[in-house]
């Protein structure tokens, strides 16, 4: 199979575009449920470098994005106590489908149909590079983690829990 060098503009990639912001993309095959820890292996990258884009709610189904590292999963107790909420759990990918306008799997931060508050786990803006969802299945962006601070007002949070 041909390899493409290029991936058409996602919502994602116009946006980063947009704020001239550097990012490099890395196509791969899309593998169902096979999340960061794939994407990392097809990558060869390491999956604490690839992050995740998840789309939860609180206890008034009012939905969030967490950035996470690929071979962690989320504490959602610790994320609620951290943004005062009483509980928060993953939505539904029918509903985070629809609060994101992305497909799950291809769910990228940037670019989402409704504004949400992002939190990203704080030992991500330790990286020099991370690897994200670009905004399609099979397609992530490498670029600078303090991105995620400054074009999507990302708050650092403590809720990783090892996968």
């Amino acid at each position: 199979m041909a390899k493409k060098e290029h991936v058409s503009e996602t919502q994602a990639t116009q946006l980063l575009k947009a704020h001239k912001v550097a990012f490099t993309e890395h196509p791969y095959e899309y593998l169902e449920h096979g999340g960061a820890m794939h994407s990392a292996e097809v990558l060869g990258l390491d999956p604490f470098t690839v992050v995740k884009t998840l789309v939860m709610q609180d206890q008034d189904a009012k939905p969030l994005l967490v950035l996470m590292h690929g071979n962690r999963k989320v504490s959602t107790k610790n994320l609620a106590r951290q943004i005062g909420a009483k509980s928060v759990e993953p939505c539904t990918p029918e509903v985070a489908n629809r609060h994101s306008g992305y497909l799950v799997g291809g769910t990228s931060p940037f670019g989402t149909r409704r504004s949400m508050p992002v939190y990203i786990e704080a030992s991500i803006l330790e990286l020099r590079r991370i690897a994200i969802n670009g905004g399609r299945r099979g397609f992530l962006v490498q670029l600078d983690p303090q991105v995620c601070v400054q074009l999507l007002g990302a708050k650092p949070v403590h809720c990783a829990l090892a996968e």
